[in-house]
């Protein structure tokens, strides 16, 4: 019995030692800091300034190269020269008197260089196809954005409507 207990006391005794060196070996990267949080901000600044400018090469820059989009009715588009070309002629009609903003961001580090990002937005301006306004719509963004040597761009945008919103 004694030899069972001793043995019991050596388990329980050693095993955060032995839970810590696990631990200790394991290599991962840093969260990102203040500076990358600022870049992903700097670049949803740029997505709504260019948008409310209404112009469609300067909305695709922040995107990456082989972005992927989707916009609230599922309709999506592969590549930052698809994106500049599917809002162009948006940007030219129902979207052409818009202004969005974010009203809310949170990001969450997956990586060093990779954040998922969702974005509360607001638009007004929107027409309809038949030319009539739409009132004020609400969405989410959802993004996944990368860093690309000291940018960062987004990968994948996921948009949608919030409930209530026409």
């Amino acid at each position: 019995m004694r030899c069972v207990l001793a043995a019991f006391l050596l388990l329980i005794l050693s095993s955060p030692i032995c839970a810590v060196g696990q631990t200790a070996g394991r290599e991962t990267k840093p969260a990102g800091g203040a500076k990358d949080e600022e870049g992903i901000r700097r670049v949803l600044t740029d997505f709504t300034e260019a948008w409310n400018k209404h112009d469609a090469k300067a909305f695709s820059m922040a995107f990456a190269e082989d972005a992927d989009f989707t916009n609230v009715a599922g309709v999506s588009a592969h590549g930052r020269a698809e994106v500049e070309k599917f809002h162009a002629p948006r940007f030219a009609t129902t979207f052409k008197d818009t202004h969005q903003k974010i009203t809310e961001t949170k990001v969450r580090f997956i990586r060093s260089d990779v954040a998922a990002v969702d974005a509360r937005w607001e638009m007004t301006g929107a027409k309809n196809r038949e030319g009539q306004d739409v009132p004020l719509r609400r969405g989410l963004l959802n993004f996944v954005m990368t860093k690309e040597g000291e940018k960062w761009f987004i990968a994948v945008m996921h948009n949608m409507n919030m409930p209530g919103s026409p």
